[in-house]
C-alpha cells in the first residue's frame, strides 16, 4: 500500500495526461463498436467544441493547481482535517477521501449547480449537448469548472488530504467522468447491478434528458449512494432520453461563442418541470 500511495504522491503532469488520453480513447473506440443511441452526427465537429471547453478548463486548473500546493502545505504544517484527527488503516483513508471529495466536489456542487440560479446559468452548456458521449464530459464553461474546482478544495482542506489521496481521487473521477459519459451501451442487468454503488452508463444519461424532472436527478459521479441516500436518484428507460437542454438552441449545440456568452444572455430561465415520465 506504501508503494501505491508513493506512486500517486510522484504523478507527473505527464501521467495524468497520458491517463486523461487513454480513457477519453478507450471510451471512443467502444462506444462506436457498441453504442447506446446510433445517432448521425459529425463525431469529430462535435469534438472540437468539447475540446476546446478541455482546454480552458486544463488552463484553469493550472491555477488551481498552485493553490491547492499551497493548500496541502498548510495541512502538512498544521494538520488540519478529519484525517489528521485519526489514525487509521491507509486503505480505510483512502476510501473515506475518495468519498469525502466524491460528495463535496461532485455531488454537493452538482447539486448546487442545478439548483442556484446564478450557477446554473454556467451549467447549462454542459447540459446544451444535443449528442452525449464521452468527449461531453470535458464540456464545462470555464466557470462552472472554477465553482467545481472550489470545491473540491474545500473537501481537501475538510478532509485534511494528503496529495497522494487527493491525486487517487483525480485518477479515478477521470475514468468515471468518461465511463459514464460515453455512448456505450452495457448488457442492462450489468449497468443496473453496477448503478447500485456507482454510476454506470445508463445512469448518468437520465440526468442529460433535456427537461425536468429527470434533469435533477442522478448528479453523483462516481458514487450512486449519494443520489440514494437524497432522494435523486432514478433508473427508467434510456429510449425515452432525449438530450440537450430546452432552455438554449440547441441548433447552437456545437457553436464554442454561442456556448460561452449563452450563460450571459437576460432572461435565461431555470429548466421547467413539464410532466411524469
Amino acid at each position: 500500500m506504501d508503494a501505491i500511495v508513493a506512486f500517486f504522491e510522484n504523478l507527473t503532469s505527464l501521467q495524468k495526461l497520458i491517463w486523461i488520453v487513454s480513457c477519453l480513447t478507450i471510451f471512443w473506440v467502444l462506444e462506436g463498436v457498441y453504442p447506446l443511441k446510433k445517432h448521425q452526427y459529425n463525431k469529430w465537429k462535435h469534438a472540437k467544441t468539447n475540446f476546446v471547453l478541455l482546454l480552458s478548463t486544463m488552463l484553469i486548473n493550472v491555477i488551481f493547481g498552485i493553490i491547492t500546493v499551497g493548500v496541502f502545505l498548510w495541512i502538512e504544517t498544521s494538520n488540519f482535517g478529519l484525517l489528521n484527527m485519526v489514525n487509521w488503516p491507509v486503505w480505510v483513508e483512502i476510501i473515506l477521501a475518495i468519498m469525502i471529495l466524491d460528495f463535496t466536489s461532485q455531488y454537493l456542487v452538482h447539486y448546487l449547480l442545478h439548483k442556484v440560479p446564478f450557477m446554473w446559468r454556467f451549467h447549462t452548456v454542459h447540459h446544451s449537448d444535443t449528442h452525449v458521449d464521452v468527449t461531453s464530459g470535458t464540456r464545462h464553461h470555464p466557470i462552472d469548472f472554477i465553482f467545481r474546482e472550489t470545491f473540491a478544495l474545500i473537501g481537501v482542506i475538510i478532509a485534511g488530504l494528503p496529495v497522494s489521496y487527493y491525486l487517487m481521487y483525480r485518477i479515478l473521477t477521470v475514468l468515471f467522468t468518461y465511463f459514464s459519459h460515453a455512448d456505450i451501451s452495457l448488457p442492462i442487468k450489468l449497468d443496473k447491478a453496477i448503478s447500485y454503488v456507482f454510476i454506470s452508463p445508463n445512469t448518468h444519461k437520465f440526468h442529460h434528458h433535456h427537461v425536468m424532472p429527470w434533469t435533477d436527478t442522478n448528479f453523483g459521479n462516481i458514487f450512486s449512494i449519494w443520489d440514494r441516500i437524497f432522494g435523486t436518484f432514478i433508473y427508467k428507460d434510456t429510449k425515452d432520453i432525449v438530450y440537450g437542454v430546452d432552455i438554449l438552441d440547441a441548433e447552437k449545440a456545437d457553436d464554442i461563442v454561442y456556448q460561452l456568452k449563452a450563460p450571459f444572455q437576460k432572461g435565461l430561465k431555470s429548466a421547467e418541470y413539464k410532466g411524469d415520465f
